[in-house]
């Protein structure tokens, strides 16, 4: 993976189980994603998507479960971008406890502008700086 982000895991997390609840896992996706675009994308802070007239809503989200995380304090995010389409594009994770890997996923984004309300292509400022950091294009 191209990027990599440490997500704090939560009380709440762990269900009657004792392991961290599925649900819970598409909010360590979000928080790393979240992480990437900062990085990646804006300013290295998280307000430049809620600055910005351009946005991103979640078209498709897959999650695959490989084990369960009981005692973690935090989990590695693992992140990239393999491609970048003309509206959208995948971000495919990987959930770490340690060395071991929990769950895999996927989401597209399709890049959206605000004040419109409807898809957009994707901003030129992020299609560069996408590729630059994962193409090195």
């Amino acid at each position: 993976m191209s990027f990599e982000t440490e997500v704090d895991l939560r009380f709440d997390d762990l269900d009657t189980y004792g392991h961290v609840n599925n649900v819970r896992y598409g909010t360590y996706l979000e928080e790393a994603r979240i992480d990437y675009l900062a990085e990646v994308v804006g300013d290295g802070s998280r307000a430049f998507l809620a600055d910005s007239d351009d946005g991103i809503v979640i078209k498709t989200l897959d999650i695959e479960f490989e084990r369960p995380i009981r005692t973690a304090d935090s989990v590695t995010v693992g992140v990239r971008v393999p491609r970048l389409g003309t509206t959208s594009f995948p971000f495919e994770y990987e959930v770490r406890d340690g060395d071991a890997v929990a769950a895999t996923g996927e989401t597209t984004v399709v890049t959206y502008d605000r004040a419109a309300g409807e898809p957009q292509p994707i901003p030129e400022p992020w299609r560069d700086a996408i590729s630059e950091f994962e193409f090195g294009e």
